[in-house]
């Protein structure tokens, strides 16, 4: 059987993104003509807004322009990292829309005036954050590696459980035990 040049099973991934890593911009190039219009249907459904899908691609190639160098072709394939880099930022997208609320001049100046005082009262609390974290990496220290991991990758990078799997090349549903147990770990550490 013959794979046609523009299916994807024939497109070297890895190779253009280390080309993209090495500032080849026809590697860019290649992987927009490729995948462009599947990531816009991934932003698409996660954003449910064309031109918020359209912002997300644009971004997500910048990142995947500044960022190719960081891809490790040991954690997963080179398709997986380009849709998880879109992904994630359509979910940050999504995340950050949310937050978002119209207000009045007035409403606008109390929430100003509040925000002053609680920042007041953070500086408060930032030793004691400081503190927190400090217990936090302590607390991952103690994980075993492979659960650390895991728990990294799914609280910090955004990675479902099967993106996970698929990373570390370890079955689903020992990823999702490691993440349960470790969660579990954290939390007694951290009491």
């Amino acid at each position: 059987m013959t794979i046609a040049p523009d299916t994807p099973a024939s497109f070297d991934y890895e190779q253009c993104l280390r080309n993209c890593a090495r500032g080849d911009r026809q590697a860019l190039q290649d992987i927009y003509r490729h995948e462009s219009r599947y990531l816009l249907g991934v932003a698409l459904r996660i954003v449910r807004q064309r031109q918020q899908a359209e912002d997300v691609l644009h971004d997500a190639f910048v990142a995947i322009w500044t960022k190719a160098a960081s891809f490790d072709a040991t954690l997963g394939s080179g398709r997986g990292w380009i849709y998880s880099v879109t992904r994630n930022l359509a979910l940050n997208s999504v995340r950050n829309g949310a937050r978002e609320v119209s207000v009045d001049e007035e409403t606008a100046e109390a929430l100003d005036a509040q925000t002053s005082m609680q920042a007041h009262h953070q500086l408060a609390d930032a030793f004691e954050m400081h503190v927190s974290l400090g217990r936090l990496n302590d607390c991952l220290s103690r994980l075993e590696p492979a659960r650390r991991n895991c728990i990294l990758y799914a609280y910090v990078d955004g990675c479902s459980h099967g993106e996970i799997a698929e990373r570390t090349q370890t079955p689903l549903g020992t990823v999702k035990a490691w993440i349960k147990r470790g969660m579990g770990s954290l939390r007694e550490c951290m009491a």
